[in-house]
C-alpha cells in the first residue's frame, strides 16, 4: 500500500476532496515525530524505547455542524475513507453558531524562524543518551554517602514537524526539538529516607545542564529535607521556591482559559480591566520568544503567536482564547489555540511566565522572620470556580532569615484570590524550564497546617 509523505499539497488535496463531498470549510493538522527515551537505574540500563509516528488529522464543517478525525495510516485509501467518515459524521452533528475557521485577514502572514529544531537530535546516539542518563544517575549517587538509593535517571530527546492548512487556503509548517536529563535519588540517615529530583530540559543539546550537575543538585535536594518534622498549624509568610511558583501559574493559567471562563468554571469571569493580584505581579505569555519550549510561528487554528501582557501590574488585562471561547464570549483569540492531531482546538499558553522582580531569592527568605519555604506540593486541592487551594507541602522552615530545618506532612491553604493579591516579593531567578515558568515569590501569609 502506498504511504504518502505529508506535506502541503496533501492537505490541500484533502481539503479539495471534503469541499467535492459537500463540506463549506476545513482545516488539516499533520505531524511528525522522532523520539527516544532511555531510563537507568543504579547503573543498568532499564528501559531503552524509540518510536517514529506520522498522524494527520481534518476538521471539517458542512455550515455550523463539524466533526473531527485522524489516522495514522497515510495512505491513499486511507485517507478517501477518513474524508468520508468525517463528513458524515459533521452532517449529523448539532450545529453550532460559534463554530468556524479564524476568518481569513487574520491568519498568519509571516512566518518567523524562531530557533526551535536543534539538528544535532540525530546525532545524539543511543549509546550517548544512555551514558548521559547514567551520568546524571552517577553524580548524584557519588555526591555524600547518604544518598544511598535511586528511583533513575533519564534521558529524552524527540524530534518533530508540525504542518497545518485550512480552506482560506492557509498553510504554514514548523520543526521542533526538545532534550531532557532528569534524576532522582534516594537519601537516608538514621532510619530516614527522602527522594527529590533535578531535571534540564531544553530544545537545543548544546543548552541543557551538564548531567552532572543535574545529578548532584537532586542530591542537594534529597539531602536537605532528611531529618524532616512537622510544625504545629499557624499563618506565616510563604516563600514559593521557583518550581512552586510555576505550578501556582499552572492554576492561573487553566483559570484564563476561555473554555473555563465561559462556563463559569473560574474564578476570574468578568474580571478583565479589574486588579487582581498584586502591583509587583506581571504576567506575560509569549510564543515568539527564540528557542523557547513554548514558542511556534502559529497556533492551532493558523493565528500568529504573539507577547502578551496577560497581568499588567496586578491588573488583568487578558484572557487565553481560540476562536471558539472567543466567539463565545464575543472576544477576539488571543492565537493561544493548542491540539492535537484530529482534536478540535482547545486554549493552552504558549511560554507564560510571571516577569522577573528586583529581589535575589537570598533576600527574600532573609526577610522572613518566622515562616515556610515550599519546595514540594502533593495532592489536588484546587478550586478554580472559587479559588480554594489546599495542598501537602514539604519544604524548610524559615527562621531569623534563615532556612531552619526540613519540613513534611503540612498543608498549605489560602484562596487563589488572596494569594495572588498577597504576592509581596518577587525574586530576579526567573528561568524559562519548561512552558510555564516564574521566580522565587513570597506571599505575606497562608495558613499552615500541621500538628
Amino acid at each position: 500500500m502506498e504511504r504518502l509523505e505529508l506535506s502541503a499539497e496533501l492537505a490541500l488535496d484533502i481539503l479539495k476532496q471534503a469541499k467535492q463531498k459537500g463540506a463549506t470549510a476545513g482545516d488539516v493538522m499533520m505531524a511528525e515525530s522522532d523520539s527516544s527515551f532511555v531510563a537507568v537505574r543504579l547503573g543498568d540500563v532499564d528501559k531503552v524505547s524509540q518510536a517514529q509516528e506520522k498522524r494527520l488529522g481534518i476538521r471539517l464543517f458542512f455550515g455550523a455542524s463539524s466533526a473531527s478525525a485522524s489516522t495514522s495510516d497515510i495512505s491513499t485509501a486511507a485517507i478517501e475513507r477518513l474524508v468520508d467518515d468525517t463528513c458524515a459524521l459533521a452532517r449529523a452533528t448539532a450545529k453550532d453558531e460559534y463554530s468556524g475557521l479564524p476568518a481569513p485577514e487574520a491568519l498568519a502572514k509571516d512566518l518567523p524562524d524562531l530557533d526551535l529544531d536543534d539538528g544535532q537530535n540525530r546525532a545524539v546516539s543511543v549509546d550517548d543518551k544512555i551514558r548521559l542518563a547514567l551520568a546524571a544517575e552517577k553524580a548524584a549517587l557519588e555526591f555524600d554517602p547518604r544518598i544511598t538509593n535511586s528511583e533513575g535517571g533519564e534521558f529524552s530527546a524527540s524530534a518533530a514537524r508540525v504542518l497545518y492548512a485550512n480552506s482560506h487556503g492557509f498553510t504554514g509548517e514548523y520543526h521542533g526539538s526538545s532534550y531532557g536529563v532528569s534524576v532522582a535519588p534516594v537519601a537516608s540517615s538514621n532510619g530516614s529516607m527522602q527522594r527529590d529530583y533535578w531535571y534540564s530540559s531544553q530544545r537545543k543539546f548544546a543548552r541543557l545542564e551538564a548531567p552532572e550537575a543535574v545529578g548532584r543538585r537532586a542530591a542537594e535536594r534529597a539531602l536537605r529535607r532528611l531529618g524532616a518534622r512537622k510544625v504545629k498549624t499557624r499563618e506565616c509568610p510563604v516563600v514559593f521556591d521557583p518550581e512552586i511558583s510555576a505550578n501556582l501559574l499552572r492554576h492561573l493559567s487553566s483559570a484564563l482559559s476561555g473554555y473555563a471562563l465561559y462556563k463559569g468554571a473560574s474564578f476570574l469571569v468578568g474580571r478583565l480591566g479589574e486588579k487582581i493580584a498584586s502591583e509587583n505581579v506581571t504576567i506575560v505569555d509569549d510564543g515568539t520568544i527564540p528557542g523557547a519550549l513554548g514558542s511556534k510561528p502559529f497556533d492551532g487554528e493558523g493565528l500568529p503567536t504573539a507577547k502578551k501582557t496577560i497581568v499588567d501590574r496586578g491588573v488583568l488585562r487578558s484572557y487565553l482564547l481560540d476562536t471558539y471561547s472567543g466567539k463565545k464570549m464575543n472576544l477576539s483569540s488571543t492565537g493561544n489555540a493548542s491540539r492535537g492531531i484530529g482534536d478540535s482546538p482547545g486554549v493552552g499558553p504558549l511560554n507564560f511566565y510571571l516577569a522577573a522582580g528586583a529581589h535575589a531569592p537570598e533576600e527574600i527568605v532573609a526577610s522572613v522572620d518566622n515562616g515556610f519555604y515550599v519546595t514540594e506540593l502533593m495532592g489536588f486541592g484546587v478550586n478554580l470556580v472559587t479559588g480554594d487551594y489546599s495542598r501537602g507541602a514539604a519544604g524548610i522552615w524559615i527562621e531569623k532569615g534563615q532556612l531552619a530545618y526540613p519540613v513534611e506532612e503540612v498543608t498549605i491553604a489560602g484562596n487563589l484570590k488572596e494569594m495572588l493579591a498577597n504576592i509581596e516579593m518577587v525574586g530576579r531567578d526567573l528561568e524559562f524550564r519548561g512552558r510555564i515558568a516564574a521566580p522565587t515569590l513570597k506571599l505575606s501569609r497562608m495558613t499552615v497546617a500541621g500538628n
